[in-house]
């Protein structure tokens, strides 16, 4: 038998609220009487529920809550990504800066440079907490971004755009390779993709010299160089009866050669 807690009040406290509505949700939850649900479960999984209930009874929650806001104080590191999505374009087509995306940037500054936020376990001062902001910016500049924003990321670093080899290791190194994807897909089928060694660097070199020649989407072209490629063998599983498909450097050459010479094509179909 375990009891379970009612969550009705827990939701109705709004994100951000001070800490004592967070009491007080508390303690209408204590004051209320628990709900009970009767399970019939194996003896291995009624020993793993009862020490999780007990471990919870061990746990201290004010303890938890003090040192993770401790931890985020000092230790905090918050990642702003597409942050050029937000950066003002300046110039004669536009007549001045976007006011709606300048007015995000004016709300991040405080925060980026110290501020105390309200959150539901509490006071958070973020005076020591790393920032970390990335864009691709491919529109704007990194200029573009207000100057009081621009002053609280003093360190730059510009990535360099992925070659050859670095798509042949993201499609040979990561567990969830989209190789490995694939294989495991066409493997649900009753068939077997493998890929060689010659064709995968034939789907890299192909990659890359779509990013030079068109918009460089980095990884992302693999995607749809990928899908482009299997697209009739995905198609006809199982129904084809091919068992084995082996993608080498012929076979990619034969389906991918003509598009990505053809600029027409390219632009719509990679």
């Amino acid at each position: 038998m375990t009891q379970q807690t009612p969550v009705m009040f827990d939701m109705m406290v709004p994100q951000g609220a001070p800490e004592g509505m967070d009491n007080l949700s508390e303690m209408l939850q204590d004051m209320l009487p628990k709900r009970k649900k009767r399970r019939t479960v194996k003896v291995s999984e009624a020993r793993r529920i009862l020490l999780g209930e007990e471990l919870e009874k061990l746990i201290n929650k004010e303890d938890v809550t003090a040192d993770a806001l401790e931890r985020v104080q000092t230790m905090g590191i918050i990642f702003l990504d597409e942050i050029d999505k937000i950066a003002g374009q300046r110039g004669p087509a536009t007549g001045g800066p976007d006011v709606s995306r300048e007015g995000v940037q004016r709300d991040l500054l405080p925060i980026v440079e110290g501020s105390n936020v309200q959150t539901k376990h509490g006071m958070v001062k973020t005076d020591h907490v790393l920032f970390v902001a990335a864009g691709a910016f491919h529109v704007a500049k990194p200029s573009d971004l207000i100057p009081e924003l621009q002053g609280r990321f003093p360190i730059r670093v510009e990535l360099q755009s992925l070659t050859e080899e670095d798509f042949v290791r993201i499609m040979t190194e990561p567990e969830n390779a989209l190789t490995k994807q694939y294989s495991a897909l066409v493997e649900a089928e009753g068939a077997m993709l493998e890929f060689t060694p010659d064709g995968v660097a034939e789907i890299a070199r192909i990659a890359a010299h779509v990013n030079d020649r068109m918009e460089n989407i980095g990884a992302r072209r693999l995607h749809t160089v990928m899908t482009t490629l299997l697209e009739d063998v995905l198609f006809g599983l199982p129904d084809s009866g091919v068992k084995t498909v082996r993608v080498d450097r012929a076979l990619v050459q034969s389906r991918l050669k003509t598009i990505a010479d053809d600029e027409d094509l390219r632009r719509y179909i990679l």
